[in-house]
């Protein structure tokens, strides 16, 4: 999809390499072998690093560390440097070197959502047993921070905790004191981009760029207030969406680690942002942001990730936004909680009336006329060139003698979103109405444009040019209805929202859950205007996003709002408590909806997120961090390949040998059935968090083509903390596969017998394959 915000990585789809200086070196990530030869004969780790680097620079004009980046000591052990090819070679062949990988850019993937997920600042309500948050500490790796927004206000904070260990990093336009209770930490980490950007600090004219945990772009502002911030009264965009801003967990506390920049974000950074954040002491680590699927033994953000939850974080990861291209979900590894996006009641009507008396209904919160207002009648314009050019509204592409005057219709597609409206506004356009193609269908991502204008759904696109067709001169006008809430189906997932399978480790359904993305409110720096064009000269406080880098921080506070209320459980138990609780119907009690069809498990996971009940999940599935290493291993991973990831020296052989039958004790249930195989069996156990005598019976859902019997069909708990196991056998009745692959979903579900509203469901994905 493309994005509201143009420029730096907000316009970046791909995952790319970058090679950095004069083409002669590039930034690889080293990891070496924790137990090294040579680790004993070094008094520190950088000592130890550095001595690989003074092995292989054969120059004597050259100080070895000039190339190195970064020495990592928590995320992962190793050191980050530029190489030359040659030296690359060399470097391979030392001892104690596992694995050499290229830096990798990645991208970047509220006045009413905790209303919507339930929350309410009343004392039986859960949010206040969760002492908002209080105690908790996220940190969130993003762009960055804008310290004076009222979101991170520290009024009414106690003292920050003992335990903390980060630090105010001082930098451009932000120093030691622009921390306090509330925003306890911040730093920056640019050494990856400077190399890569092939300058120390300087960016396009159009962009401001803040050599300091500062942020330039809004994205960092925005996340870390949806996840952790304060409450702030009488919030709104220019006017839109009035009300009190809270975020997930509003006494949480906030840890700024900025590692994005406007060339994107890159996993040299990102691993150091890791690194410093472990040792820091956070409970919770949010990061919206990834790239493609890839092994978890190559991706930085699963192996950083492995570490962190050793230590007991919790790591919450955006899916990504390639929906709903199927296997798109980004950050698979299983002891992350990968977040996909769905939509809120709340809506910004802004109606399009033609000519012909027809109307269109789309939505904007662009602030002019807003409560039952009508723009003046414009003649309705769509441009289509050979080059596409003025079909997208691309910059350059419109000429005042097309457009001046007139009402622009730009399809959606190529360049931003409020951009397309710049691009007319320049031109002397005076209306835009963006449309959807195909590849949006009716998803309904708003802006906060620089004209008046509003975006319309696929159909009503149809409808539009059917229409402009129609006539020799169709007119048109928008009427712009302020803000609508409770009227619409919801939540739905989103069009954008990644999908499943997952692409390298199809035995763990991905997503995990889905949460509010589109249309999300919250802070905004002050450097930027609401539509984040730099033309923009309108400053607000909060503006509006969307992507499931939005859902992210929500699930981010609901894990610290869990972590302040169980301060003992570990991040598995945190992510089955929020899996186990989430719903699969809107608010209407219907099925909760992926267009026009009923939303499968592949976009919903195990459903939306439901914080009041996550907060109380009756049990839990735990998993232990050794778990992980056996189950890297029935993927087919070599041993160095699990070493890599996990730094623990294992023969997969061996723990396969002993563990035959082993299925990760994970939430969800993925089952597999290759060709040839007709049955498979796998085990689960669920700790009790709830009432000390409790009996759970079963419900389950049994999917299409499958047989499924469990035993035993009761559970019976005595004690809090107990753990009672139990099988589930799925015998396929398909005799054969058609397709390359084909699916079929389900769910299982324990039941407490006293008390309802302890349901602990896991959804069940069944695939058959020919391979």
């Amino acid at each position: 999809m493309e994005y509201s915000k143009p420029h730096f990585y907000l316009s970046a789809i791909f995952l790319s390499l970058y090679s950095l200086q004069a083409n002669t070196l590039q930034t690889y990530v080293v990891q070496l072998h924790p137990n090294g030869i040579t680790n004993s004969f070094f008094t520190s780790k950088l000592d130890w690093h550095m001595s690989f680097l003074q092995q292989i620079v054969s120059s004597e004009d050259e100080d070895p560390s000039s190339r190195l980046l970064y020495s990592y000591h928590s995320a992962v052990e190793g050191f980050a440097a530029q190489l030359s090819e040659p030296e690359l070679e060399s470097l391979q062949k030392l001892p104690g070197v596992m694995a050499i990988r290229p830096d990798q850019r990645l991208q970047l993937h509220t006045t009413y959502s905790y209303k919507f997920l339930g929350l309410n600042p009343t004392r039986e309500n859960s949010w206040y047993k969760a002492k908002f948050g209080g105690g908790a500490i996220i940190g969130v790796l993003d762009t960055g921070v804008w310290p004076e927004s009222s979101s991170f206000s520290d009024r009414g904070m106690p003292a920050v905790p003992k335990r903390w260990r980060g630090i105010c990093q001082q930098g451009q336009d932000f120093n030691s004191s622009s921390c306090n209770r509330k925003l306890i930490g911040a730093r920056f980490f640019i050494k990856g981009h400077r190399v890569a950007s092939g300058s120390a600090s300087a960016s396009p004219e159009s962009v401001q760029e803040y050599v300091s945990p500062r942020d330039s772009h809004g994205h960092g502002s925005h996340t870390s207030s949806t996840a952790g911030g304060a409450s702030v009264p009488t919030a709104s965009v220019l006017g839109n969406a009035a009300g009190v801003a809270r975020g997930m967990a509003p006494f949480a506390r906030i840890a700024a680690y900025k590692v994005c920049w406007y060339t994107g974000c890159y996993s040299s950074d990102i691993l150091a942002a890791m690194d410093a954040a472990i040792k820091d002491g956070v409970d919770v680590l949010s990061l919206s942001l990834g790239g493609f699927p890839m092994p978890l033994f190559a991706d930085s953000i699963a192996i950083g990730s492995f570490r962190a939850m050793e230590r007991g974080v919790s790591v919450i990861c955006a899916a990504g936004n390639n929906g709903p291209i199927e296997s798109s979900v980004a950050n698979e590894a299983p002891w992350i909680a990968t977040i996909g996006a769905s939509t809120m009641d709340r809506k910004f009507p802004a109606i399009v009336r033609m000519g012909n008396g027809e109307s269109l209904y789309g939505e904007s919160l662009y602030p002019g006329n807003q409560i039952s207002g009508s723009a003046k009648e414009l003649e309705i314009v769509y441009l289509m060139s050979e080059d596409i050019g003025s079909q997208f509204c691309l910059s350059g592409s419109l000429t005042k003698e097309e457009v001046a005057g007139k009402m622009v219709v730009c399809d959606r597609g190529i360049n931003g979103r409020s951009e397309k409206g710049q691009v007319v506004k320049e031109a002397g356009g005076l209306a835009m109405i963006l449309t959807n193609t195909e590849l949006n269908l009716e998803e309904d991502s708003v802006d906060v444009h620089v004209l008046p204008a509003t975006l319309v759904g696929f159909d009503e696109s149809i409808r539009l040019k059917t229409y402009i067709n129609s006539t020799k001169k169709p007119m048109g006008r928008i009427e712009f209805g302020g803000t609508v809430i409770g009227r619409s189906e919801a939540p739905k997932v989103a069009q954008f929202s990644a999908r499943g399978p997952s692409f390298s480790n199809p035995s763990i359904l991905k997503p995990d859950v889905v949460a509010p993305g589109v249309n999300i409110i919250a802070a905004w720096p002050q450097n930027l205007g609401p539509s984040g064009l730099p033309e923009d000269s309108r400053r607000v406080n909060f503006t509006v996003m969307s992507g499931t880098s939005m859902a992210c921080p929500h699930v981010s506070g609901i894990a610290a709002l869990i972590r302040s209320a169980h301060p003992k459980w570990s991040p598995g138990a945190v992510k089955s408590a929020i899996m186990t609780t989430a719903h699969v119907t809107d608010h209407s009690g219907r099925p909760i909806m992926d267009g026009d069809k009923p939303a499968g498990v592949f976009a919903l996971g195990a459903g939306h997120v439901n914080p009041q009940r996550a907060l109380d999940p009756g049990l839990v599935y735990d998993i232990r961090p050794g778990e992980y290493v056996t189950h890297l291993c029935t993927l087919g991973y070599t041993d160095l390949e699990v070493f890599s990831v996990t730094h623990k020296n294992v023969s997969c052989r061996e723990i396969l040998t002993i563990n035959k039958g082993f299925s990760l004790n994970y939430p969800s249930i993925s089952v597999i059935f290759k060709r040839g195989t007709g049955s498979k069996m796998i085990k689960r156990r669920l700790t009790n968090v709830g009432s000390p005598n409790s009996i759970y019976s079963l419900e389950i859902e049994a999917p299409q083509d499958v047989k499924v019997r469990v035993k035993p069909r009761r559970l019976v708990f005595t004690r809090i903390n107990q753990v009672l196991s139990y099988r589930v056998w799925f015998i396929s009745r398909k005799r054969s596969v058609v397709q390359s692959h084909s699916y079929a979903q389900g769910h299982l579900t324990w039941v407490n017998a006293k008390n309802s509203l302890y349901r602990v469901r896991s959804p069940i994905s069944i695939a058959w394959t020919n391979k």
